[in-house]
């Protein structure tokens, strides 16, 4: 069934009212008529089965039944991504919301070869936005993960280390397996966990005793290096299969 996100203000008395692209999407390119089912999700994890009954400028449909989404994990993750070169963040995203992160946040790190561009950034922000909202669409999220602006390495770890669980993804020594670490943790529902992850040249060894003087927990992913842009979807699919496939 098709998936839409629409702002909470746009639920009201038992209707949804769907306008600009999406209105445009289910009458011209899906050619939907009255009487066919959508889903439509308030982006707060709620969900409603509705009946088109109105075309025009705006889409108009009944709710017909409300619940909680089933698809949100039992956690939130908030993935720390240095920023990366070229293309590759286009895919951690996408990938990321598919495995059931919350949030998506980047920085800045030493050995960065991408750096902000001031003048850019609000296009680029937008961007990153839009694909977050379509792997939500196509995974069937119940909530739209947010990408929010690139940061200071120190504002990173300031934040990401009152995590409940704060992951800090480091392939050098005096780490400790994340598979062992994940044992210890009788259950991660409704925990917050970090996922900090380093840029293509990993961390400076100074960066590193920063975030282990933050309090960090220094996980190792075992024997082999892997890229940037590989290392989310690792990380998430070992917590969905610890805490939510166990």
């Amino acid at each position: 069934m098709p998936r839409f996100f629409v702002d909470k203000n746009c639920i009201s008395d038992g209707t949804v009212t769907i306008s600009g692209a999406d209105a445009t999407h289910i009458s011209r390119s899906l050619r939907m008529a009255k009487g066919e089912h959508i889903t439509v999700c308030d982006g707060e994890s709620r969900e409603y089965d509705c009946e088109l009954t109105d075309f025009g400028e705006d889409v108009v449909a009944r709710i017909v039944e409300s619940k909680e989404s089933n698809t949100e994990p039992p956690f939130k993750v908030i993935l720390w991504q240095a920023l990366p070169k070229g293309d590759k963040l286009d895919s951690i995203i996408q990938k990321a919301v598919e495995c059931g992160v919350y949030e998506i946040r980047l920085f800045e790190s030493e050995h960065c070869i991408a750096k902000t561009d001031s003048k850019a950034e609000q296009k680029k922000s937008e961007r990153r936005n839009r694909i977050a909202l379509e792997a939500a669409k196509q995974s069937g999220r119940g909530r739209i993960p947010e990408v929010g602006n690139c940061v200071s390495f120190a504002s990173m770890v300031k934040e990401a280390s009152s995590a409940d669980l704060p992951l800090f993804c480091y392939e050098a020594d005096g780490t400790e397996p994340l598979g062992r670490i994940l044992d210890r943790v009788d259950k991660a529902e409704g925990k917050s966990i970090s996922v900090v992850i380093g840029p293509e040249g990993g961390f400076s060894p100074a960066e590193a005793e920063k975030a282990r003087e933050a309090g960090m927990m220094m996980t190792g992913l075992g024997k082999r290096i892997l890229r940037t842009e590989t290392v989310s979807g690792f990380v998430l699919g070992a917590l969905v299969c610890r805490f939510e496939l166990s």
